[in-house]
């Protein structure tokens, strides 16, 4: 069975992956990461991922998984993306990012309100025996649009207001209104992490 950890402190994140991980690949044994938390400070997804991957590697020698991911707004030129979670300021206050994006969005009407997760996960594969480590990244995007008010008990960040595409009109719901199951079935993580499924078969 192959071991792999995942480089997140995050538990809504934690549990999240361990569902999609379960249902794509039950023979992938995820382990925690306790260590220190790297600065973020890149200026993309990717290279936030990457970020986070490498440090876990580093500090457990166990090939590590990051996801880096943010909701992008089109009217806001793919803003909030990488700042999502501190779209209101460094307390990572959903509630208030959440607010802060309904104003900022006040005036647009529903035609103009599309948006898309996006999830970028790093795959970094530590050397062995002088050998050069490995590093993949894949991308995976959930294009909807954005609801006028918040919806949804379920889920966490920006889910109460997302509308993802494809639902039957009238009976639309936001991310935070789905099951579990169900946003794991079709969320940005899941598209992601279907693109490194081949990826993981080969190491």
């Amino acid at each position: 069975m192959l071991r792999v950890v995942l480089a997140t402190h995050n538990p809504h994140k934690i549990a999240e992956f361990a569902a999609i991980v379960a249902a794509h690949r039950p023979d992938l044994q995820v382990s925690g990461y306790d260590g220190p938390e790297p600065v973020e400070d890149g200026l993309t997804f990717v290279q936030n991922a990457l970020i986070k991957a490498r440090a876990a590697a580093a500090h457990t020698g166990l090939p590590a998984l990051a996801d880096d991911s943010g909701i992008c707004v089109d009217v806001l030129g793919g803003s909030p993306g990488v700042f999502s979670a501190y779209w209101a300021g460094h307390a990572k206050d959903a509630g208030a990012n959440t607010a802060l994006l309904l104003d900022q969005l006040s005036d647009i009407s529903d035609p103009h309100r599309g948006a898309q997760f996006v999830s970028t996960i790093a795959l970094v594969v530590p050397g062995q025996n002088g050998d050069e480590g490995v590093e993949h990244v894949v991308e995976g995007r959930w294009p909807g649009r954005l609801a006028l008010t918040p919806s949804g008990a379920g889920g966490f960040g920006y889910d109460p207001l997302f509308v993802p595409d494809g639902q039957a009109p009238g009976s639309e719901r936001t991310a935070a209104e789905l099951s579990a199951a169900e946003k794991n079935a079709q969320s940005h993580r899941a598209r992601a992490f279907e693109r490194l499924g081949p990826i993981l078969s080969a190491l």
